[in-house]
């Protein structure tokens, strides 16, 4: 069912009052079923989406030309018709409400698939550019550590290079040190070893420079 409202306006008061007196509910009784007529021709040429969207107006387009000739006949002009409200029959309703809704989702499903791409899209470029700075910062590491072990062993060669022995009693003791890395580690040495001799001064470097 249809609701309209259509708006008209006297052209040629003779025809006017020829047709339909100087009454205009006349007019306005004969003018309804031609009207109505009009719109149910058109409205069966479009889908329910044009009718509720802005496209009505075309549809209206297409009424006020199908009027014109009567009107004319009327001594008026039809200035205007609007569609006011628009009843469907039940199966109808229910199925343009199911249609509605399924395009709801469509386009939610739409958007929710558009920022999961663009979440994912984030993520993957977050990762990239954590594992570059990642190895960005293992390479300056190393090269701080490999600068750092070469002056070290720069130094260690310069030291022992004017202390040859002090050099040799350093290892035995870097040797040792290695030896007992767990408490429980048990050495068994001779009294007169380097190692005991070192420790009271007989024959470490101290001694060797003291004579």
């Amino acid at each position: 069912m249809i609701d309209w409202l259509v708006k008209w306006r006297i052209k040629d008061p003779r025809q006017f009052i020829r047709n339909s007196g100087i009454d205009a509910r006349n007019v306005e009784a004969r003018l309804a079923p031609i009207v109505q007529a009009a719109l149910n021709e058109e409205v069966t040429k479009v889908s329910v989406r044009q009718v509720l969207s802005t496209e009505r107006d075309k549809v209206m387009q297409g009424v006020l030309r199908r009027l014109s000739d009567d009107a004319t006949s009327f001594g008026i002009e039809v200035v205007d018709v609007r569609i006011k409200r628009v009843d469907f029959v039940a199966n109808i309703t229910e199925a343009v409400y199911r249609r509605m809704e399924s395009e709801r989702k469509r386009v939610a499903n739409e958007t929710r698939s558009t920022g999961q791409a663009e979440g994912e899209q984030v993520r993957a470029d977050a990762d990239r550019q954590r594992e570059v700075i990642v190895a960005e910062a293992y390479r300056d590491a190393q090269k701080v550590k490999g600068d750092g072990d070469a002056k070290a062993s720069a130094l260690y060669a310069e030291a022992f290079g004017r202390d040859p022995q002090f050099a040799q009693f350093y290892r035995s003791l870097e040797a040792y040190r290695a030896s007992f890395r767990s408490k429980t580690d048990v050495m068994v040495v001779e009294p007169e070893s380097e190692f005991f001799r070192a420790m009271r001064g007989e024959g470490g470097p101290s001694s060797s420079r003291a004579r």
